[in-house]
């Protein structure tokens, strides 16, 4: 086993129609749904092409209700799985205004990309870090009972990152408003994969929380089972070694590692996991003026004035918010 176990690839995206908006992609379909989605005319157009939204959805409100109309005869019949009551937007990226919005359930359905914030929390020791770990309660819908970060929850529609972020922290771990205003954005990772459900597709805000010697975190919300302290190395060896933790967060703990200098350029897989993670191999090799920060799946930005160092810096301090009107528009 190794880290780059934990970095997997989308699966075969030829079975997938694109779901378009308004003559835009918004989502990925796969041929089993679509079928499914066929059968609902008055709101669903579907085509060798694509699948597009009936004519005459055109208003945000409109396209709202009849979408989420569907989606609830579809969880009525076992279709969709796991209805949270949570509204997500669907929109041409993160700063963009929202086409219409869709039941967190629904999202893998029809391949839209979701957003999450994901909360490192961790303790300074004499020589090195201890990590907070929570271990996922065994009733949730998505993954049970594998560990995850200290905090981490959907970004859903009508709230900040940052507000968000400090409801999870309150909900998920008890952490005070005061001590989670302190976390400090360490950037983003997208990835696709394919599940049972559909492709999902999703974009993780990533925060560092240093939290005291004797802080105690208590779930509130009965997401959480349980809370470990664990050193570094445990960290380190249970990420490489096996799928205890959930997909999406053993990339974000990966990605702590390297920010972090746990994992360093002499480990053999190290160019291999930042371009799995960050797509910047061919900077780091050529280093070159222009400026081309990728995700996995699209650029992030574009230029030619820093040099990659230049931005790579205040990307890391989180200087540089993915959502901040900079990045937000041309990213995610």
């Amino acid at each position: 086993m190794s880290y780059l176990d934990r970095i997997a690839g989308a699966g075969d995206l030829s079975r997938y129609l694109p779901f378009r908006v308004d003559g835009t992609d918004v989502g990925s379909v796969k041929k089993e749904a679509v079928e499914i989605l066929a059968e609902f005319t008055d709101v669903f157009r579907v085509s060798e092409a694509a699948v597009v939204l009936a004519d005459g959805l055109s208003g945000f409100e409109q396209r709202t209700d009849a979408v989420d109309a569907v989606m609830r005869q579809l969880a009525a019949r076992k279709v969709i799985t796991g209805w949270r009551d949570e509204a997500y937007p669907v929109a041409t990226s993160f700063s963009a205004p929202p086409l219409f919005l869709l039941e967190r359930a629904a999202a893998p359905f029809l391949g839209i990309r979701a957003y999450e914030v994901h909360v490192n929390g961790y303790m300074k020791t004499d020589d090195s870090l201890k990590m907070w770990i929570g271990r996922r309660s065994f009733a949730k819908p998505t993954e049970p009972g594998k560990l995850d970060q200290l905090v981490a929850g959907g970004q859903p529609a009508g709230i900040s990152v940052r507000d968000n972020l400090k409801k999870e922290c309150a909900e998920e771990a008890g952490i005070p408003a005061q001590l989670a205003a302190k976390a400090v954005a360490g950037g983003a990772l997208s990835y696709a994969i394919e599940t049972p459900e559909g492709l999902r597709r999703e974009t993780l805000f990533n925060f560092d929380l240093e939290v005291p010697a004797d802080f105690p975190p208590a779930n509130t919300d009965g997401e959480v089972d349980e809370f470990y302290l664990w050193p570094m190395d445990r960290v380190k060896e249970t990420l490489r070694d096996g799928e205890d933790f959930k997909f999406n967060c053993a990339l974000v703990g990966i990605d702590f590692l390297i920010r972090h200098g746990f994992i360093e350029a002499d480990h053999p897989d190290y160019e291999r996991l930042l371009q799995g993670l960050y797509g910047l191999l061919a900077l780091l090799l050529e280093q070159t003026e222009a400026i081309v920060i990728f995700t996995t799946e699209q650029p992030l930005f574009c230029g030619f004035v820093f040099s990659f160092p230049t931005i790579l810096l205040p990307l890391k301090l989180g200087l540089f918010h993915p959502w901040s009107p900079v990045l937000g528009p041309l990213s995610l």
